[in-house]
């Protein structure tokens, strides 16, 4: 199991959410932690609640800002060092049909859950690469698996971070790298990003999932889905069934479908 004492772990959108919690289990490893965020009240908050826990520094950076993301990060490398794991954790839902997405929902989305997880991610892995060791989780979402009505421009950003994540798990693997990639898609979790949701598979909770995607960069996951049925429910479904039957079975037996009818989100 993957060691995390004196590990530089860096979680974007690591002041609120699961990202908080994050930020708490890899100080209680005894890891330095740097938190990434763009409310910094949420980093001035979170900062003074674990400081007492170990190392913990915060910068407010919109992940979307790719200037901002590189300046960030060589500040990082001079003044700290290198990140040893890197947790891109931020990410952003509309929750309309696409019909009424303006094309600020749409770009603002795919900014922060796409192109952030790669472009943070390209700043810190050749520092990776050349020490030959480091550590890269992708939170992506079982819609990286799924279509859903009001989460399609989301469900595409979250197609994009699995496809991309297990491409560059291979990279890696061919490159003879011991840089380890995990890619995370969690079911809905009760952070208040989704508020409203309503389903027949149960929510998840923060902390049961938070310490799930800490276990799995411990172990070198290279993918999981929380809860781990998801990945057989619906690779198996799709796989066998044809898209009217899957679109029954995912849409009125398990009731996914409907689940963002009564979608309200954080304010």
């Amino acid at each position: 199991m993957k060691q995390l004492e004196n590990k530089l772990v860096l979680i974007t959108g690591g002041a609120s959410g699961i990202g908080k919690i994050m930020t708490r289990l890899m100080l209680e490893r005894k890891a330095k932690v740097i938190i990434w965020d763009i409310n910094q009240a949420n980093i001035d908050a979170v900062i003074a609640e674990f400081s007492s826990k170990g190392t913990i520094i915060g910068y407010n950076v919109d992940v979307s800002n790719w200037e901002q993301v590189e300046a960030t990060a060589a500040t990082i490398k001079k003044d700290i060092g290198m990140v040893d794991v890197l947790i891109n954790n931020a990410g952003i839902v509309v929750g309309k049909y696409f019909s009424e997405h303006s094309i600020q929902d749409i770009t603002r989305t795919i900014d922060i859950n796409a192109n952030a997880p790669m472009i943070v991610t390209s700043v810190f892995l050749k520092d990776m690469m050349e020490k030959n060791a480091g550590h890269i989780c992708n939170i992506a979402s079982s819609a990286g698996l799924i279509s859903n009505p009001k989460m399609s421009v989301y469900a595409a950003s979250k197609w994009s971070v699995v496809g991309w994540s297990d491409s560059l798990r291979l990279e890696m693997k061919q490159m003879k790298k011991a840089v380890k990639v995990t890619t995370i898609m969690p079911y809905y979790i009760n952070t208040g990003m989704f508020d409203g949701v309503r389903s027949k598979i149960p929510i998840l909770e923060p902390e049961a999932t938070a310490l799930t995607i800490v276990r799995a960069i411990e172990k070198d996951k290279k993918a999981i889905t929380i809860p781990g049925y998801i990945y057989r429910l619906t690779r198996t479904g799709q796989a066998i069934m044809s898209l009217n039957f899957f679109d029954w079975f995912a849409g009125s037996l398990l009731g996914v479908y409907k689940t963002m009818e009564h979608f309200t989100g954080r304010k």
